[in-house]
């Protein structure tokens, strides 16, 4: 792999993170019209669409197990995406995309637990994987500290208030954090779902399964409210949307993933969060205090070096790829 590669690898990573987080921006400044659940549904029901007509799922590529884990998979999309986009209602875009980053961080946790050999930290003399392994929940903790402060919950301090998803008053909304909590349950599942389907079926055959399934949940939960709200401008915004998120970042995705090793794009993505209070600062407006912005670098550090100190990584092979890498699906 020469640098050349590798820098085209890292810029693809990063324009794919970018259209992500600008995708759930738009998606956020939808949420006067169509509420965050709506915004969920748009995105998602025009992206099932596109996706049927460009990758033609054939059930025949599917096993049994196989066509059970892509719906999984699609279950595991529609809650992370609607759990998201209901947490992004309520608190900062940066603070709940670091609180979603916990699903793949303890992902990534668990794995360096159950290896059988030790690794080594660089700049920790003296620390085995297993023992290391512990630097990085810690870290994420510290981190998870800074961004929800729960002592400002004590005596009911937290108003609840917001204007634009900006807490009034420095407190984050309870609610608000146990949306985002419930996106990184569902994240750490679609990334064990993402593996399994990816090792068992063709190409993106199990995308075209997944995303309609997540259509679908979308549907069960906000279709009802917000179909009938629905305008030609809206259509618009959303086959927009669905480009931005998730056909463009997942294309991204998969040309990084065959030019840069799956562990340094896995470090690469580690800095999510960090591109989501870019993000929300530039385009929302939102800039969480001082203790947070701490807290979202604490959770960074601890994926980044998480990533680092797992077992090595082999390059995923392209022809073998489903839904390439451990994207944000929020």
């Amino acid at each position: 792999m020469t640098t050349r590669e590798s820098r085209t690898g890292v810029a693809f990573a990063v324009m794919s993170m970018s259209c992500v987080q600008l995708g759930l921006s738009v998606s956020v400044s939808l949420f006067d019209r169509l509420g965050p659940e709506g915004a969920a549904w748009l995105r998602l029901s025009f992206a099932a669409v596109i996706v049927l007509v460009l990758f033609r799922p054939r059930l025949r590529s599917f096993d049994r197990r196989s066509l059970l884990a892509a719906v999984g998979l699609g279950i595991a999309t529609g809650g992370v995406t609607l759990l998201f986009m209901a947490a992004a209602a309520r608190i900062p875009l940066g603070v709940a995309s670091a609180l979603e980053f916990l699903g793949p961080l303890s992902v990534a946790v668990v794995r360096n637990a159950r290896q059988p050999t030790a690794v080594r930290v660089p700049g920790l003399r003296g620390f085995g994987g297993r023992r290391a392994g512990l630097v990085w929940p810690a870290l994420a903790f510290v981190g998870v500290m800074l961004l929800t402060q729960p002592w400002r919950f004590v005596g009911g301090s937290a108003s609840g208030a917001h204007e634009s998803g900006v807490p009034v008053g420095g407190s984050l909304d309870g609610l608000g954090v146990l949306f985002a909590l419930g996106a990184a349950v569902c994240w750490a599942a679609y990334i064990l779902l993402t593996q399994h389907v990816g090792d068992n079926v063709s190409g993106l055959q199990g995308l075209g399964v997944s995303i309609p399934v997540a259509a679908v949940v979308a549907t069960i939960v906000a279709g009802p409210s917000t179909i009938p709200l629905m305008t030609w401008d809206l259509v618009a915004i959303g086959f927009g949307l669905a480009l931005l998120l998730p056909v463009i970042p997942f294309t991204l995705e998969y040309l990084a993933l065959r030019r840069l090793d799956a562990g340094v794009f896995g470090t690469l993505m580690s800095l999510e969060p960090a591109l989501a209070l870019l993000v929300g600062w530039l385009i929302l407006h939102q800039l969480p205090g001082l203790l947070p912005v701490f807290g979202i670098v604490f959770v960074v550090l601890a994926g980044m070096g998480a990533e680092r100190t797992s077992a090595p990584h082999r390059p995923s092979p392209p022809q073998s790829t489903e839904q390439p890498g451990v994207l944000s699906p929020g």
